[in-house]
C-alpha cells in the first residue's frame, strides 16, 4: 500500500508547476502562452528574468529530490521504488494534473531525481552540461548532453541496475521531448540563452 502511495504522492508533487505559478504571481500570465510555450525553468528565465528562472530551476529540482526521498520515508527504500517515485515526479512535471496536463520537459526535475539516486554521475554530467551551455549558450544542447552521459556513468560506476535502466529511460525521453530542438540545432536555428527569439 505504501509502495503505491509514495509513487502517487511523487506524481502529485511533480505536478506542482512552479513555472506556471511564477507567471501568475509575478505577471498574471500563463507562461505556457509566452516565449516557447514550455512550462519550465528556461522559458521562465526568458519570459520573467534570471531570478525567477533560477528559482524555478531549483524548486523543480528539489521536488525531484523529495519525490525520491518519499521512497525512503513511505516505502521500503528499494532501488525500484526510488526509481518509480522519480519517474512519477518527472511525469507529473511534464503532465501536471493541476494544470491541464500541460507542463515542461522535465530536465530540472530529472536533475533532482538523479542527484538523489546517483549523485556522482549526476554531478559529472551536470558539469558537462553547464560547460556546454556556457560555451554555446544552447540550453537544449546542455540538457541533451546531460541525459546522454548519465547512463554511461551510471553503468561504469556500478549503480543498481534499476537506476541504469532509469537513466536510459531518461535519455530516450529527453531526446524525444527535445526533438524539435535537435532539428533546430542541426540547422543552426536553435535559440541561444539570452536571445530574443521565441522558439525553444
Amino acid at each position: 500500500m505504501w509502495f503505491v502511495i509514495s509513487i502517487l504522492v511523487g506524481y502529485l508533487l511533480g505536478s506542482i508547476s512552479f513555472s506556471f505559478l511564477a507567471g501568475k504571481l509575478l505577471k498574471g500570465i500563463d507562461i505556457r502562452n509566452h516565449g516557447s510555450g514550455n512550462a519550465g525553468a528556461t522559458n521562465t528565465l526568458r519570459v520573467l528574468g534570471v531570478g525567477p528562472g533560477v528559482t524555478v530551476l531549483l524548486l523543480d529540482a528539489i521536488k525531484g529530490v523529495i519525490a525520491v526521498l518519499l521512497g525512503y520515508w513511505l516505502g521500503d527504500g528499494s532501488a525500484l521504488l526510488l526509481v518509480l517515485c522519480g519517474v512519477a515526479a518527472i511525469a507529473g512535471h511534464n503532465w501536471p494534473i493541476y494544470f491541464g496536463f500541460r507542463g515542461g520537459k522535465g530536465i530540472a526535475t530529472t536533475i533532482g531525481v538523479m542527484l538523489t539516486l546517483a549523485p556522482l554521475p549526476a554531478l559529472y554530467a551536470g558539469i558537462v552540461c553547464i560547460l556546454a551551455i556556457a560555451a554555446t549558450r544552447y540550453v537544449s544542447l546542455g540538457s541533451l548532453l546531460f541525459t546522454a552521459i548519465l547512463p554511461i556513468l551510471v553503468w561504469f560506476m556500478h549503480y543498481p541496475i534499476e537506476i541504469f535502466y532509469f537513466s536510459l529511460l531518461v535519455f530516450a525521453f529527453a531526446w524525444i521531448r527535445h526533438r524539435s530542438n535537435i532539428v533546430r540545432l542541426l540547422k543552426g536555428q536553435e535559440n541561444k540563452l539570452g536571445s530574443s527569439k521565441k522558439t525553444a
